[in-house]
């Protein structure tokens, strides 16, 4: 670890008065969490002043489907989303793309307790003959192909549990769940012993993305690049830091103190497993493969999910600036 990325080092005051820029908001996919720690460690530290942006909210959202309607839409200049959202609202045409990748990996997991499976999981194939619980969406369509890449979909009874999937593996009416490791770190704080199976393993798809309307980033190239900039200085502090980038989150949302330790159980989990992939050690923070778009439209072609854009049009590299030090040493500033 840098000493320059110490808590005390990395203020906003410590490289000369931030610069007056761009106001932009940034549109969460959901309410705020563990999982949105980097932006409002960037605002806390005054990363995104000194980057010439000045990020006058963070908005909570409602789902990732509406975070990417309204960044194509220009009601929020930036916003936290999903590639299979952003590629049925490009399909639905509007027009929005992707400007970085926060999350490398996807969240998802299959996950049970020791109470529920009877045992401890360990292998995939442990779930054959089983039940496994998920909610609707890209957590389903995940949970799927991860089933059929190891082997078991055709033995194991696949269960709506709509939005309730947590609670339902607790109360026992499934072995396993199909969700994201959030999921996982609810049911450990009430109180079971959890063991997990990371679907990245096995399937290639993104977690988090920054997404915009290819319009304003065209004629805000530098504001969408210093945005990019000092989100990613952002995620390297609070990952060298994690203390403090959790108060950063829970200060703006007094409700969090009551599950701080969840919070920061969110956000270790996320800095340490979700962020740095072998893109990112290659060419830095944020950046895009085609692989994972291509996985993500297959599945969501093959489901009968809507009309999905050519997945070459929504995504661009073209604004992660390699040069700067938190994007093209991210991986260096935070091991």
């Amino acid at each position: 670890m840098l000493a320059g990325l110490g808590a005390g080092a990395l203020t906003a005051g410590c490289v000369g008065l931030p610069s007056s820029g761009e106001s932009v908001s940034l549109l969460l996919n959901w309410t705020p969490n563990g999982l949105h720690v980097p932006y409002y460690a960037a605002k806390a530290q005054g990363f995104y002043e000194e980057a010439g942006v000045e990020v006058t909210e963070i908005v909570g959202g409602d789902g990732s489907d509406a975070s990417a309607r309204q960044a194509g839409l220009g009601n929020n200049e930036f916003a936290v989303t999903s590639s299979d959202q952003v590629l049925l609202t490009a399909g639905g045409g509007i027009d929005v793309q992707s400007i970085g990748v926060m999350m490398q990996q996807s969240a998802n997991v299959v996950f049970s307790t020791r109470e529920a499976f009877g045992g401890e999981l360990t292998d995939p194939q442990q779930l054959a003959g089983r039940r496994v619980g998920t909610g609707p969406g890209m957590v389903r369509k995940l949970t799927e192909l991860y089933l059929r890449a190891v082997g078991v979909r055709e033995s194991v009874e696949l269960v709506d549990t709509g939005y309730n999937t947590v609670q339902r593996l607790l109360d026992g009416d499934v072995d396993a769940a199909g969700g994201v490791f959030g999921d996982a770190i609810d049911a450990r704080y009430q109180g079971a012993t959890v063991d997990s199976l990371r679907v990245a393993s096995q399937i290639p798809a993104y977690g988090h993305l920054l997404a915009t309307a290819p319009g304003y980033a065209a004629e805000n190239p530098e504001t969408v690049r210093g945005f990019l900039r000092a989100t990613a200085r952002g995620a390297a502090w609070a990952t060298n830091n994690p203390e403090a980038g959790v108060d950063a989150v829970v200060e703006a949302n007094g409700s969090l103190a009551e599950v701080r330790e969840q919070t920061r159980a969110t956000w270790d989990r996320m800095a340490e497993a979700h962020v740095v992939g072998p893109a990112v050690e290659a060419h830095g923070w944020g950046w895009h493969r085609s692989e994972p778009w291509t996985t993500v439209a297959d599945a969501l072609r093959a489901s009968d999910s809507g009309t999905v854009a050519d997945p070459a049009d929504v995504w661009t590299n073209e604004y992660l600036d390699t040069d700067d030090e938190y994007v093209g040493e991210y991986a260096a500033r935070v091991s």
